[in-house]
């Protein structure tokens, strides 16, 4: 127990005394390392003071290379604004020089208007004295003779230029028109307003007129034409203005020569039969006729109008015949300018169907087609062709235009159209006296059917710039006041002779 005791006495002395000798040991060293660090941190602070008083010097030295700069810029800037300045106050000196100059040459002009204005009077009067005109006078005789100097080149200037369009378009449409017509060739139908039925024998009229004339006047109360059976031996004449009905009545009255049967009851079913008829014959006319053109979708209204214009003429042509020909040139003018050819077509196939309408629709054809055409569902493009063929209305596209190009060139080839002889003399007529009414024509001449207008002016009172002008007017007057297929020619002769007889006096 006593050493046990012994033992922790003595391991408790040495651990003191170890724990004491340590701590020495780790205060000498804690004094050393912060002995260090304060002396490093004198190092650190010195070099950093050293360095801060070299940045203020070279601070302080780029501010005052900075602040010469700007004193010597300053300076310069002063000189360059005192040489402006005295600059400026030369100009200002300079410019009161002339003012005051100007003022003394104003007031020096101001002195001599007077003296001037007198000096131009007493000429004037000199002026007017030798010449035995006044002012007036003499204002009035040069202005008219610039005006008319003025209008003879004017009008050169006009038909120069109308002369070189003319020279540079006219072979281009000459080639297309040309074109279109050599490939066109459909037939042309002249028709009346009468139709005939050849019968197998005389007495077949006796049966046609019936007792008492029943046959007779039930045929044309059912047909709506006119029978004439005693005008021409062997023939029945059927005459109205309708074509359908003399269709309808030429149509009924075969068939009853052939069924032999002639009475009013059996006529009533014959006729009524023969309508039906026409009528599919219509449509079918129609459809054709759209198949024909390459036209598709159209309304069944309008292939029915379509139809109907095979039974129509115009100047003896048929309009069906004569629309499929404008459609057709229509195309060929589409593509050789590079149009739409489908809306071409289209347009000239449709470009009369209000012929089919217009006794039952006020109005002119080119604006009941172009009304009609909107009804049953064409575009806007479309029923303007049709309305404007005629002038009626402006073309909206160049397709548009060209269906009046078309109309005319198919109504005016040879032996589309035929003319009665009451119409053309009243033509010709009509022609010579319009071309008459101008102050300065001695003769006027319709030539070549009235496709040409000879007018024979007064040398004296038309001068050759003149004659141009009157050669527009008259063509003019003609497009307003006449109606004709294709084109007239207006030409206008001038011609001045002088005659003089040389006397010998021996």
């Amino acid at each position: 127990m006593i050493f046990f005791l012994l033992g922790c006495f003595l391991g408790a002395a040495f651990f003191y005394l170890f724990y004491h000798l340590k701590k020495k040991g780790f205060l000498f060293l804690a004094r050393e390392i912060i002995q260090k660090a304060e002396t490093y941190a004198d190092s650190k602070r010195k070099a950093l003071e050293i360095e801060l008083k070299e940045t203020r010097f070279e601070s302080v030295q780029q501010m005052n290379t900075l602040l010469d700069e700007g004193r010597k810029k300053m300076a310069k800037e002063k000189e360059g604004l005192a040489k402006r300045e005295e600059k400026l106050e030369n100009l200002m000196q300079l410019v009161e020089r002339k003012m005051k100059e100007a003022e003394k040459k104003e007031s020096l002009y101001k002195e001599k208007i007077p003296f001037l204005e007198g000096e131009e009077k007493k000429i004037q009067e000199e002026l007017e004295k030798i010449s035995s005109l006044s002012m007036d006078q003499a204002k009035a005789l040069l202005f008219e003779k610039i005006e008319g100097s003025l209008r003879a080149e004017s009008a050169n200037l006009i038909r120069r230029i109308t002369k070189e369009a003319q020279d540079t378009a006219e072979w281009e449409a000459k080639r297309i028109i040309a074109t279109s017509i050599n490939r066109m060739a459909l037939p042309c139908v002249s028709d009346m307003t009468t139709a005939t039925l050849a019968l197998p024998s005389e007495e077949m009229k006796g049966r046609i007129i019936g007792r008492e004339g029943r046959n007779i006047r039930a045929l044309e109360q059912e047909t709506g034409v006119n029978f004439l059976v005693d005008d021409t031996p062997g023939v029945v004449v059927i005459s109205g203005f309708d074509p359908i009905r003399r269709h309808v009545a030429k149509s009924s009255l075969k068939e009853l020569l052939q069924d032999g049967r002639i009475h009013p009851t059996r006529i009533v079913e014959v006729v009524a039969k023969a309508k039906e008829n026409v009528e599919k014959e219509i449509k079918e006319y129609g459809e054709d006729a759209a198949m024909h053109a390459a036209v598709f979708n159209l309304h069944s209204t309008l292939l029915e109008l379509l139809g109907k214009l095979h039974f129509r003429t115009s100047y003896g042509q048929q309009v069906l015949h004569h629309s499929l020909e404008v459609a057709h040139i229509m195309g060929f003018m589409a593509a050789e300018l590079g149009l739409n050819i489908a809306l071409a077509k289209r347009m000239g196939l449709l470009h009369d169907i209000g012929k089919a309408l217009s006794h039952e629709k006020e109005g002119s054809h080119a604006l009941v087609g172009h009304d009609i055409a909107i009804k049953y569902g064409e575009s806007k493009l479309v029923a303007n062709g049709i309305g404007c063929h005629h002038g009626e209305m402006p073309p909206l596209s160049i397709e548009a235009a060209l269906v009046s190009a078309a109309d005319a060139i198919s109504g005016a080839r040879l032996g589309a159209r035929s003319d009665t002889i009451e119409q053309y003399v009243k033509r010709l007529h009509t022609l010579e006296t319009l071309s008459s009414q101008y102050p300065g024509v001695e003769k006027a001449y319709a030539l070549q059917a009235g496709r040409e207008i000879c007018v024979i002016v007064t040398p004296d009172i038309v001068d050759d710039t003149q004659a141009g002008d009157l050669a527009k007017k008259i063509a003019q007057k003609i497009e307003e006041e006449i109606t004709y297929p294709g084109k007239i020619k207006v030409t206008v002769i001038r011609e001045k002779k002088s005659v003089e007889y040389a006397k010998n006096s021996s």
